[in-house]
């Protein structure tokens, strides 16, 4: 399968980019990865440039329709039941209560909103009801997104057929840092699943998450995973842990900022038409820090006061440093060729 070109209406005309790879080796990536800092943003930036705007920011809401009592060992999860997190189960929320939700984000500048539930996997006495807010959020001219866990064939095609534009399961770290970090599904379920995404026409978000422990070369293997797909995820969310108390990784050491950006920009280079979403985590990342994410590629972000269970940035903060950095919400976004850099930055770049 051919990747589809992702960008902007308000690009400049267009030539052709670079090719899209799907044949990177592990010795390649960590080679990205160990580059001087500044050659690997300038890279990635560089890279950025042939497929989107670089002000614009995509902007989604992300909202925990199911909350707890899952029955995984995910050891960062708080929303496991084998931890004693003090988080309270709760029930798969009412359609309207859902759609409200869904009407604040838009208001509130969101273009895509995104729908949780803590599952191993939907049972399908759940499906009518799930089905019915993709049917409502798409009614009220949002993007729509789920992540309820595994998925079988013929459950990602009853969300594709409801109209879901994007559904999300993350690999979450690299195949060998894997089983470290969960013992209740298999690398090779998270890959079926996103198959079954896929094969029912719906697209792909996923990504994964690092600071959990795992080094440079898991985080290069993570990508090498996401990129090596037939067809790369259009959206490719970057987690940094969020330490909850009473999980396995509670206690595990802060991950250098610098190789949280350097993940961003090897991202970028290796999947450059796709969206890189800043996820779990950007509470602990300051403002300097979220502007280095932006040049590295980082395009996408999860808006809104809660992420899931944990704290994110107030919507307010982020669109006052977007104000800030001349960086606009994203409003509309289509399939179409591929934008490139003005003549002004290639001629920086010759200098």
């Amino acid at each position: 399968m051919q990747s589809s070109v992702a960008a902007t209406t308000t690009s400049t005309p267009s030539s052709s980019p670079g090719e899209i790879r799907h044949d990177w080796s592990r010795q390649e990536v960590e080679a990205l990865f160990a580059q001087p800092f500044n050659d690997l943003l300038f890279q990635a930036h560089t890279e950025h440039r042939k497929y989107f705007d670089p002000n614009q920011v995509q902007v989604s809401t992300l909202l925990s329709i199911k909350t707890g009592a899952c029955p995984e060992d995910c050891a960062y999860c708080p929303q496991s039941t084998r931890y004693d997190t003090g988080l309270e189960a709760e029930a798969l929320m009412e359609i309207e209560q859902v759609l409200e939700q869904a009407r604040a984000a838009a208001a509130s500048g969101a273009t895509r909103f995104c729908m949780g539930a803590a599952w191993r996997s939907p049972k399908q006495r759940d499906m009518p009801q799930v089905v019915a807010m993709v049917k409502g959020v798409r009614a009220l001219g949002l993007e729509s997104c789920m992540t309820l866990g595994m998925l079988t064939r013929e459950q990602a095609q009853e969300l594709s057929e409801a109209g879901l534009d994007y559904y999300n399961h993350n690999l979450d770290t690299s195949p060998e840092f894997y089983g470290d970090v969960i013992t209740t599904r298999t690398y090779q379920d998270r890959l079926e699943t996103l198959d079954h995404v896929r094969d029912a026409g719906m697209k792909v978000c996923s990504g994964g998450i690092v600071g959990m422990g795992e080094k440079q070369t898991d985080r290069a293997g993570l990508l090498q995973q996401l990129a090596n797909l037939p067809q790369h995820p259009e959206s490719v969310p970057i987690n940094m842990l969020v330490r909850v108390q009473g999980t396995p990784l509670e206690a595990e050491a802060d991950l250098d900022p610098f190789e949280f950006i350097r993940t961003i920009a090897v991202a970028r280079i290796m999947m450059p038409a796709s969206h890189v979403r800043l996820s779990a985590g950007r509470e602990e990342m300051n403002e300097q820090m979220h502007a280095l994410a932006y040049f590295a590629g980082a395009n996408s972000i999860f808006y809104g006061e809660k992420l899931l269970t944990t704290p994110n940035p107030q919507a307010n903060s982020d669109m006052a440093l977007f104000a800030r950095l001349g960086i606009e919400p994203e409003r509309r976004h289509v399939e179409q060729a591929p934008a490139t850099p003005s003549p002004h930055f290639y001629d920086a770049a010759a200098r």
